[in-house]
């Protein structure tokens, strides 16, 4: 299993970003794929899962405000985020089968 997270950055409150990772090694469209974070001192957050089925699960913290999809034909997971706050400020990871990609920094700071 390999997982390839990109597109964190630098964005000011209230931006958007758009994360994508590109999973490869084993059967992507039949496996669940989630996003998860870890702030800076803080333990692992699940953030969102979507199933081979396409249902979508978020975590109350950023419900309303990310939007998680895929791409079977492409192999890639992408977790939209809106009206990001600081304490959304996280290493973001890719993650399925109990494997975790090497993540992507989101900063959000003025």
């Amino acid at each position: 299993v390999q997982l390839v997270e990109s597109g964190g950055g630098l964005v000011q409150p209230g931006g958007s970003l758009r994360l994508s990772c590109v999973a490869s090694g084993f059967t992507f469209s039949t496996s669940t794929m989630s996003w998860a974070r870890q702030a800076p001192g803080k333990g692992l957050e699940w953030v969102s899962a979507i199933y081979s089925n396409g249902r979508t699960d978020y975590a109350d913290s950023m419900k309303g405000r990310v939007t998680i999809s895929r791409d079977n034909a492409k192999n890639t997971v992408a977790l939209q985020m809106d009206s990001l706050k600081p304490e959304d400020t996280a290493v973001y990871y890719c993650a399925t089968r109990g494997t975790r990609g090497q993540g992507t920094q989101v900063t959000v700071s003025s």
